[in-house]
């Protein structure tokens, strides 16, 4: 199946295609559809090239889901999935209020179970950290959410007087000798800290064979000698959108 998909995020929105099974032509529009709609009609036209068989759409920004029905079907002609927890996910969901999850967070579950199988922790470097478990049943059993990074180094910057706003990635010193290096360094082995403590926390009631699954753009730069046996897939919350429609769908 031959699919065109959509995460739409608070910080930016990822577009990909997924074709049996595998996601390429992956794009970033910083800001979406509400902050360049013109980048985001362009970016469909190259993904689709000839055709798309359906697109699937996971969004956390309910005030841009008219403005993506709209340009789906102007540019695609067809209607857009919106991904929700009635959507055949592939696992229960074993939450007191399914309708309040992420469709993101639902998406990553997917995905992580179709390429990995349960138990399993999915850590999504996104705006926010999010981590999503499911057990072996498998069943989604809840997750953890953490201010992201982004989220971290602006609000310093916001709300201090001197403090610089700082372009994470590359390497880190073993000391902050300037407030740049300070800043990326709390950042970098602070968050290390969090994903370790909280993967930690959500092993225990899951028994044997529990993987981790990082995705997000932040995800190898923090974990790297976080002393933790993980994978990191870039495309896992696209896939999961790609899955989730090939399901069967729900809008």
């Amino acid at each position: 199946m031959r699919l065109l998909c959509v995460d739409v995020g608070n910080t930016s929105t990822a577009l990909g295609l997924y074709e049996d099974g595998a996601v390429s032509r992956v794009t970033h529009v910083p800001g979406g559809i509400l902050a360049d709609p013109e980048a985001c009609a362009g970016h469909m036209r190259r993904i689709a090239s000839d055709y798309v068989e359906g697109v699937s759409i996971a969004s956390v920004v309910p005030r841009a889901n008219a403005r993506w029905r709209r340009l789906t079907r102007e540019t695609l002609g067809c209607a857009p999935r919106f991904v929700g927890h009635e959507s055949p996910l592939g696992f229960a969901l074993d939450y007191p209020h399914p309708e309040r999850i992420g469709a993101d967070r639902l998406a990553d579950a997917a995905g992580g179970l179709a390429r990995y199988g349960a138990p399993l922790i999915v850590v999504d470097f996104g705006t926010a950290l999010n981590f999503e478990v499911l057990d072996a049943r498998p069943a989604y059993v809840g997750g953890v959410i953490t201010p992201g990074l982004p989220l971290m180094t602006r609000y310093l910057h916001e709300k201090t007087a001197l403090l610089p706003e700082v372009s994470l990635g590359g390497e880190t010193p073993a000391f902050g000798k300037s407030t740049e290096e300070a800043i990326a360094l709390g950042a970098r082995v602070g968050y290390r800290g969090i994903v370790r403590e909280l993967v930690g926390h959500l092993r225990r009631p899951l028994g044997e064979g529990v993987r981790v699954v990082a995705t997000g753009g932040y995800a190898g730069w923090v974990l790297d000698g976080a002393g933790l046996d993980y994978v990191i897939d870039p495309t896992l919350t696209l896939f999961g959108l790609g899955r989730i429609f090939e399901n069967g769908g729900s809008d």
